[in-house]
Formats: structure tokens, C-alpha cells, sequence
């Protein structure tokens, strides 16, 4: 009789058990659908990272292309003025003249408001970084100073555009 009911306790104990404990089967389909939403999550994750990697590489292609849009917009009231100064019917030596000058500081003030500076380097020292040295000539400078300088240079920010085209000077005692 005791096992009897040792029996039927284990018996009514296991069922309780399967009806607390969900069956294998059941946890199957539970981690089954959690690894789909992970899965899915995994795929829109992805999606998006290579629609904001294609979205930086299309910013970085359109600001290459377009660059120096600030710039070339700036040069065109410089581009207006020659062609204003070119349409002038008859005009004096006197006028060329003063329209030139005033079309050299428009273009003087479009470098200065994107920082392209010119290197006019006499009587500095050379500085191969800034100067081309053509020539090497005798003078009564200091060796390896600017004694001439036959084309300016020029520097867009901290770095050389175009360096100067210099004479230097050997020195007085060489």
C-alpha cells in the first residue's frame, strides 16, 4: 500500500511537473522565434549600415566634385569684368588701365577670402619648401637669399600651391 502511494505521489508530482514545465517542443518554438527576430534584426541592422555607408561614400564623392563650387562662384564677378572691359566699344589706354586694376584687387580679394596667399620672397631666405631656385648668383647678400624672384608663389592655407621661382645668391665670400 505504501508503494502504492509512493506511486501515485511521484505520479500526480510528475504531472504537475509537465503541466508547470512547458514541453521540449514548446521551448523549441519559443527559441526558434526568438532567433528569427534576432535574425531579422541581424538583416535590417545590416540594411542600414550599408545604406549610411553608401549614403558617406555619395557625400564624399559630391564634395569632392563640388569643392570649389565657393570658389569658382567668387571668380565669375572676376570673369564678368573682363568680359565687361573687352564689350567697351572704345576705350582709352587711361580706362584699360584703371579696369584692370580694379579687376586685379576683385581677384585679390576672392584669394584672400579663401586663403591663397602670395609668396614674394625677396630678400628672404631660401626656403625650399616656398622657392624654386633657378640660379645660383654672385651678390652681395647673405649666401642662399632671394636676390630675384621671377615667378611669385602661392599657398592655399599652410600649403605650397606653387613655389616661387627664385635667384639665390652665393654670397659675398664664395
Amino acid at each position: 500500500m505504501q508503494d502504492e502511494l509512493n506511486t501515485e505521489q511521484t505520479s500526480n508530482a510528475t504531472q504537475a511537473e509537465k503541466e508547470i514545465m512547458p514541453s521540449l517542443e514548446e521551448l523549441l518554438k519559443a527559441a526558434e522565434l526568438q532567433a528569427a527576430e534576432h535574425h531579422d534584426a541581424w538583416l535590417r541592422a545590416k540594411a542600414e549600415t550599408e545604406n549610411m555607408r553608401r549614403r558617406a561614400a555619395d557625400d564624399v564623392d559630391k564634395a569632392r566634385r563640388f569643392a570649389v563650387e565657393g570658389f569658382a562662384g567668387e571668380l565669375l564677378a572676376v570673369k564678368d569684368s573682363l568680359e565687361a572691359a573687352l564689350a567697351a566699344e572704345s576705350p582709352s589706354i587711361e580706362n584699360m588701365k584703371n579696369g584692370v586694376e580694379l579687376t586685379l584687387k576683385q581677384l585679390a580679394a576672392v584669394f584672400a577670402k579663401f586663403s591663397l596667399v602670395d609668396v614674394d620672397p625677396l630678400g628672404d631666405k631660401f626656403d625650399p619648401h616656398l622657392h624654386q631656385a633657378i640660379q645660383v648668383i654672385d651678390s652681395d647678400q647673405p649666401a642662399n637669399t632671394v636676390v630675384t624672384v621671377l615667378q611669385k608663389g602661392y599657398c592655399l592655407h599652410d600649403r605650397t600651391l606653387r613655389p616661387a621661382l627664385v635667384m639665390v645668391s652665393k654670397g659675398p665670400d664664395a
